[in-house]
């Protein structure tokens, strides 16, 4: 070997040497999420990375919806270990486990937003029975959060389930979801989210369901502008590791990381405080088409009344670890 060859290794050693020593103490991480720019998973993600970013020499790169594909794409990629962290609803999460559907029961969760909030907070079922349920299928649990109440769009009006009827509402991909809409007595029709906006417009289906400030973002009410308020639940949604990347992680870091996923809760907290109605209001000044309802109680209890049948549909799909922790759900909103 020439002096020349052998000086040009020993650099290149060195600089290896150099860039190992770093990489231990410093990592990019990868965090991929479902929602747009400035959306609620949006914001969460830029808490996070704001946390770590501060308190360590790790970096965090985040991608948004699309850029990695859709939501089933970065599960994929997150069990595979390509992906560090990823958020993702219960609503896609459910085909994997199916426990995690609970939160498709209508009227099972309360609507206001103090005692949801509590309920994150204190839920047995939430804090301890679901990281149990996601370790099983390679994932650290690291946080659930509330988006926001659901509400219906539609081609027109409806106050009843009986003006549902023949009415193709698009849902996620997931069988209880499709259940809850079956008993309103819609037609669900699962869909990618990107395919969602095309079919409203051309009237391949007549309605969906999503947060207000979804509803906004994705200008959703321009294609479906009826918007109803069925008080039948809040879009809830989970951060969380690929549990190998975590469980590999230093004692400090793994505290970082759930440091990280506490301080970007309390953000998006205060961040989702008044959310709907900001968004609303930004609706309706954007069209004149568009129409709000919200059912009164006696209504309500038209659609609350068909809930017991996908609360048997629940426990008919998950067994007896599902009725255990429908039952611990109930318990914990007792409890408040």
């Amino acid at each position: 070997m020439n002096k020349l060859k052998g000086l040009k290794l020993a650099t290149g050693l060195s600089a290896l040497a150099l860039f190992t020593c770093t990489a231990v103490q410093a990592d990019n991480w990868r965090y991929a999420h479902e929602e747009y720019e400035g959306d609620v998973q949006d914001v969460y993600a830029h808490k996070f990375k704001e946390y770590i970013e501060e308190h360590s020499d790790h970096t965090l790169q985040i991608y948004r919806f699309g850029e990695l594909g859709e939501s089933d794409d970065i599960m994929e990629q997150t069990q595979a270990g390509i992906l560090n962290f990823v958020n993702q609803s219960p609503g896609f999460t459910g085909a994997l486990i199916p426990e995690a559907q609970i939160f498709f029961i209508p009227y099972l969760m309360p609507t206001d937003m103090k005692t949801v909030v509590s309920f994150f907070r204190e839920s047995k079922a939430i804090n301890e029975d679901f990281p149990r349920l996601y370790a099983q299928k390679g994932l650290e649990l690291l946080k659930m959060y509330p988006e926001g109440e659901m509400v219906i769009t539609l081609d027109e009006k409806a106050t009843t389930p009986e003006q549902l009827n023949n009415k193709k509402i698009r849902v996620m991909t997931n069988p209880l979801l499709s259940e809850t809409y079956s008993a309103f007595g819609a037609t669900p029709t699962p869909l990618p989210w990107g395919e969602v906006y095309g079919a409203l417009q051309t009237n391949m289906i007549q309605g969906q369901e999503n947060p207000i400030f979804w509803i906004e973002s994705g200008g959703l009410y321009e294609v479906s502008p009826n918007l109803i308020f069925t008080g039948h639940g809040w879009f809830t949604t989970a951060m969380m590791a690929n549990r190998d990347f975590y469980q590999g992680l230093s004692d400090e870091d793994q505290q970082l990381v759930q440091k990280a996923a506490d301080h970007a809760f309390e953000e998006i907290i205060e961040h989702i405080d008044g959310l709907a109605d900001r968004s609303l209001e930004k609706i309706t000044s954007n069209s004149k088409k568009v129409t709000v309802t919200r059912l009164d109680d006696t209504q309500i209890a038209a659609f609350k009344a068909r809930a017991p049948r996908v609360e048997d549909k629940f426990i008919d799909m998950t067994g007896e670890g599902g009725k255990a922790l429908l039952n611990q759900f109930k318990q914990d909103l007792k409890d408040l």
